[in-house]
């Protein structure tokens, strides 16, 4: 049984010194972490006492100082527990610094009494055996007793007059050394007085309520932030562990082989060293897994906040981003930044609904040279941490460049937890990036608003330019008016030129050589393309002049295709193209404007035919489908780039391949093919991928039933 004992409290000393130094380490100015790394200290040294008491079973001289050693640890528990409800306590109400040193004196004494004089309390002390001096004893008693009862009564004074999160950390704090103490008090203090010496090892398993109690605090509730340095130190030593055993186990395995040969044992040591900077990433990863598992990622954080600082040159768009991201990020209440203008004006942005820092108090904090404070930390004036407070802020970091102050990052308090290193560190990182993308936003800000105290000029210029648009409308009417009867007057000479270009090709004046027939077919083209091109301008002048009129008639759709595909035929044939027309039955008499839908299919055909290589095949289909009318002209040409099709359809818009393929386009075609689709109740078929081909067509309506 007893080295079942020894072994339960060895492992509770262990607990709670590590708990202890990772306080310290982490916190090494907060009076609160001091005071509770005392505890736990105090803690290991009374459960380490009365396991090394239980171990001796020899040595009187190792006896004694076991038990002075676990009642002195006792009684520095009582007085590390009163020094942190003091220190908790002066968050919410001020206590004189002369109550720490009061509060001393007592314990001072008793430690002396059992350090110089322990048959004061002692009668006799051997292995197994501890007798009392009740007298004295009880004094020891009355002392633990008065500082215990003294610590609860404060933690409850601090758990009722905190809020929040702080109630909800002392209220653990509290519940975890009210019962603790209660169990130490009963098996360590009472039942000794009435001569029952045989379970003092129960008291130290009170601080299995403790522990965790205060581990919740610290993990949950953010009391300190333990979890980097545990983090690490358990990286470092999973390393080390796992390099020595590699090195034993390879020295222990090749010891047969390489015996005492120094270089090859050299070699051994050496691949252990260059092993550890993996192994340990590896550690760091794995812990980074386990110690953080449900908080942010640092390497994503960068990552979004990068894009948030390149999202945008508005400045108040930007200090509005930012803020929700480290609010998000960082689970803070609100976040807002306060930044520096020019001519004594500033701007403030974040959160929604959070709080408005005046100029005033951002001047002194600009003048306080810190360049992160936390409201609650021990050494910031009572002033500031006042003024923080009042404006809802928990921390402020100043952004600045140089000597330069940009602004201030301001965040409330922690939703969960206090800020812990981690916070720190990263938005330390991201401060300069921050505060450069602030200087490029209000040099942006700064030209905005000097355009701004243009407007009036730009204001007194209106007047006259509304008279020069007066006058530039006049002169757009009468461009107007030439283009549609330089149209007019152009056709006929160039209809007259097609013709007589036909006839020759077609041997009506004679014989004609091949050079002949090629050069002849590329002047009836182009005076082709001509009419084409003047009949598009003509229409997009009436477009603009409200002219454009749709004048149905019934059409045959299927012979008008049929008809457009012979026109282009000999087209065709100079290209080496060919189309794949089969004359569909079945599709009905349409009432359409002919010559604005025949436009529309020598567009969509034409187009087809230039954009594709030689030999290619175009297929051209008409079908009906359901209730209306589908045509589709389907090449594997070009196609149209993914990131231009939307601007496909606009006026005068050519694709950049389409530019390169054919120079001489006007980007009216497809414009006027949706206006007239459009106009006709139908719409516009469109398909593209770049370098694989394009599917151009129209859906046209049939017309209801009788």
């Amino acid at each position: 049984m007893d080295w079942v004992v020894i072994l339960v409290l060895s492992l509770v000393s262990v607990i709670t010194i590590s708990l202890g130094f990772l306080a310290i380490i982490q916190r090494v100015r907060d009076p609160i972490a001091w005071s509770f790394a005392v505890v736990m200290l105090a803690a290991a040294g009374w459960s380490g006492g009365i396991a090394l008491f239980y171990a001796e079973q020899n040595s009187y001289m190792i006896t004694e100082w076991a038990v002075r050693a676990y009642y002195i640890s006792a009684a520095l528990i009582a007085l590390a527990i009163l020094y942190l409800a003091l220190s908790i306590t002066r968050k919410v109400k001020k206590i004189h610094t002369s109550w720490y040193v009061l509060v001393t004196m007592p314990f001072v004494s008793i430690s002396a009494g059992l350090l110089f004089k322990p048959e004061v309390f002692f009668e006799k002390i051997e292995p197994g055996l501890v007798l009392l001096n009740l007298s004295g004893y009880l004094m020891y008693v009355a002392y633990f007793v008065l500082f215990y009862c003294t610590a609860l009564v404060l933690l409850a004074f601090s758990t009722q007059r905190a809020k929040g999160i702080e109630r909800v950390r002392y209220r653990y704090l509290f519940v975890g050394y009210a019962i603790g103490g209660v169990i130490g008090m009963l098996f360590n203090l009472i039942l000794p007085v009435f001569g029952n010496y045989e379970y003092i090892w129960i008291g130290p398993l009170g601080l299995f309520i403790f522990v965790p109690m205060v581990y919740v605090t610290i993990v949950r509730y953010g009391l300190f932030d333990i979890r980097q340095a545990a983090a690490r130190t358990t990286a470092y030593t999973s390393s080390l562990a796992l390099i020595g055993l590699l090195y034993a186990f390879v020295i222990t395995l090749l010891s047969g082989i390489i015996g005492g040969n120094l270089m090859a044992q050299t070699l051994v040591i050496l691949a252990a060293a260059l092993s550890f900077q993996p192994v340990k990433r590896f550690f760091d990863d794995l812990t980074d897994t386990i110690f953080y598992k449900n908080t942010y990622h640092a390497s994503e954080f960068y990552t979004h906040f990068n894009e948030q600082l390149t999202s945008t040159t508005d400045l108040r768009v930007l200090l509005q981003r930012t803020s929700e991201l480290i609010k998000k990020t960082l689970k803070t209440q609100q976040a807002f930044l306060f930044v520096y203008m020019a001519d004594d004006k500033y701007m403030s942005a974040g959160t929604q609904g959070h709080a408005k820092l005046p100029h005033a108090d951002a001047l002194v904090l600009k003048a306080y040279n810190e360049d992160l404070i936390i409201a609650d930390s021990p050494g910031v004036p009572p002033e500031i941490s006042k003024m923080l407070k009042s404006h809802r802020i928990a921390l402020t970091m100043r952004l600045r460049i140089g000597d330069t102050v940009m602004g201030h990052l301001n965040l409330g308090g922690h939703l969960t937890s206090n800020f812990s290193n981690r916070d720190l560190k990263v938005l330390e990182t991201v401060a300069d990036s921050l505060a450069i993308a602030i200087q490029n936003a209000a040099s942006v800000h700064e030209v905005k608003q000097l355009n701004d105290t243009l407007q009036q000029r730009i204001r007194n210029a209106t007047s006259e330019l509304r008279r020069s648009n007066a006058q530039l409308q006049r002169l757009d009417e009468a461009k107007d008016e030439f283009i549609s009867m330089a149209s007019h007057q152009l056709r006929t000479p160039l209809t007259s030129v097609k013709g007589y270009v036909s006839m020759i090709l077609e041997g009506d004046a004679g014989k004609i050589s091949d050079e002949q027939k090629h050069l002849l077919n590329e002047v009836f083209v182009s005076s082709e393309r001509m009419v084409r091109l003047i009949g598009d301008f003509l229409n997009v002048s009436r477009l603009q002049t409200g002219k454009f009129v749709i004048e149905k008639h019934p059409i045959d759709l299927a012979l008008l295709v049929q008809r457009e595909i012979d026109n282009l035929a000999q087209n065709a044939t100079a290209k080496n193209v060919k189309f794949e027309y089969k004359k569909p039955h079945g599709v009905p008499i349409l009432e359409l404007d002919e010559n604005k839908i025949q436009q529309v299919v020598m567009n969509f055909l034409d187009n087809a035919m230039y954009y594709s290589k030689e030999e290619a095949r175009i297929s051209v289909s008409l079908k009906k489908v359901a209730n209306h009318v589908e045509f589709r002209v389907v090449d594997t040409g070009i196609g149209v780039p993914q990131n231009e099709q939307a601007h496909l359809f606009n006026k005068f818009f050519r694709a950049t391949n389409a530019r390169r393929a054919r120079p001489d386009g006007t980007g009216v075609g497809l414009f006027l093919a949706k206006k007239v689709i459009s106009d006709h109740g139908g719409k516009i078929i469109f398909e593209s991928k770049e370098n694989k081909g394009s599917t151009f067509g129209f859906e046209l309506p049939l017309p209801p039933v009788k």
